[in-house]
């Protein structure tokens, strides 16, 4: 099943394209568009307004981040780094699903 948006300033002629794709394709008419490609979409008489505020929010969730705290500086003033044997990543496949979502959400934006 294929997704499209058919959205322009004319009701009239909005309507007459989905008539003329229903008289081609089988399609079904969802209605006002709310979600797409994990953009939220309200819509008004002055525009359109896109949101990634749910996806952002999914990412912190599944990244385990949602109750953290924030904080004025990004680790411990000095800190001592120090070399370690052990692998960077647990679990490769988790930081490269998040690059991901974050190169996604900043094409995106």
């Amino acid at each position: 099943m294929l997704e499209k948006v058919i959205t322009g300033s004319s009701m009239e002629d909005i309507n007459t394209f989905k008539t003329y794709l229903s008289s081609c394709f089988h399609m079904k008419d969802l209605r006002v568009l709310k979600y797409f490609l994990c953009i939220e979409v309200a819509q008004s008489p002055s525009g359109m307004y896109l949101c990634q505020r749910k996806y952002i929010l999914d990412i912190v969730a599944e990244t385990g981040l949602l109750g953290t705290k924030l904080v004025s500086h990004p680790m411990e003033q000095n800190h001592h780094l120090d070399l370690s044997k052990s692998d960077a990543f647990s679990d490769p496949t988790r930081y490269h699903r998040l690059v991901g979502y974050l190169i996604y959400l900043s094409v995106t934006r």
